[in-house]
């Protein structure tokens, strides 16, 4: 069975000729609305196809437009609906990168005592380097960016990230 992973959402129409406001979620925003590309929304519980059909940069969005969406009508009825790519279409990543799904779930431990921080349990991206949220055993969740300078390693041939927290990334009250 195929798995999905998601990679944008469709926001609003854009236009009258069946283009649509994407948010892209993915590393790889240039790649996956490349003309050609496929994705998937999820109706029920079946994915449809759609083939992306040309794509801009618009703002911090995508304004994309698929070969199966003709009017302003069609985009209509697929706005607020996730993007996914089948995992088949994925492409091998370059040495020292990993996917998202990879990591989550993660044990994060400090590379200078061995201590176990947590595990991580969200990332964002909301700009120039990605956030991680850690969540303890116990106590509030914190957040770190994934800089060089916090992230040391993350080896997941073993499940295991070891990152160096910079003074003031975890509340300790």
């Amino acid at each position: 069975m195929t798995e999905y992973f998601e990679v944008g959402k469709i926001l609003s129409p854009h236009g009258l000729k069946g283009e649509v406001k994407v948010n892209a979620t993915t590393d790889f925003p240039e790649e996956r609305l490349a003309n050609g590309s496929r994705l998937f929304i999820k109706n029920s519980d079946q994915y449809q196809e759609l083939i992306v059909d040309g794509a801009r940069r618009h703002k911090q969005f995508y304004l994309v437009k698929f070969e199966e969406i003709d009017d302003i009508d069609q985009a209509e009825k697929v706005c607020g609906k996730e993007l996914y790519v089948a995992e088949t279409d994925q492409q091998e990543l370059p040495e020292g990168s990993y996917y998202f799904k990879d990591i989550l779930n993660c044990p994060v431990y400090d590379a200078e005592t061995g201590e176990k921080l947590g595990v991580l349990a969200n990332i964002e991206t909301p700009g120039a380097n990605d956030i991680w949220e850690i969540k303890p055993e116990h106590g509030k969740s914190f957040w770190i960016p994934n800089i060089e300078s916090v992230v040391n390693k993350v080896d997941l041939a073993n499940k295991r990230i070891e990152v160096t927290l910079l003074e003031g990334l975890r509340d300790e009250n």
